[in-house]
């Protein structure tokens, strides 16, 4: 994974969540969504910073009209993703488990969060164990 596919400044994770949250525009709309009332100065920010996650693969943009629209390229959890790979890279050997235990340990986690982690981690386990029941039967002579 590229460096700059993971980089996201918090200016630029406010652009995104405004059209994650509110979908398509074009930077005026964003720089007020974003900005509130503004001049020249926040337009020509909002629209770097569009061209940097323009550049990331995070944004795309409509061309077609005189005002350009932008949308995001990326999903929040696909984005929320790739920055917990990057962290478990950094921080832990490229292993989430650390994270995880972290998660759960911590005060964090109330007690439906951890209710609703086991569903999933059953769910996930069963579907590998219905994919590996499929595969042996697929198997000659299994």
């Amino acid at each position: 994974m590229k460096r700059n596919e993971v980089d996201v400044t918090e200016a630029e994770l406010a652009l995104l969540s405004a059209l994650w949250d509110h979908g398509p525009a074009p930077i005026r709309r964003l720089a007020e969504r974003v900005y509130g009332e503004g001049g020249p100065s926040t337009y020509a920010t909002v629209q770097k910073l569009l061209e940097r996650l323009e550049q990331k693969g995070c944004v795309s943009r409509d061309r077609r009209e005189s005002v350009h629209v932008f949308a995001a390229a990326v999903d929040r959890g696909e984005l929320i993703g790739r920055r917990l790979r990057a962290v478990a890279d950094s921080l832990c050997g490229g292993s989430f488990t650390p994270l995880l235990t972290h998660l759960v340990e911590g005060e964090g986690l109330s007690p439906s969060d951890r209710d609703e982690l086991r569903t999933l981690i059953d769910r996930l386990g069963r579907g590998k164990a219905e994919t590996r029941a499929k595969d042996a039967r697929r198997k000659p002579g299994a």
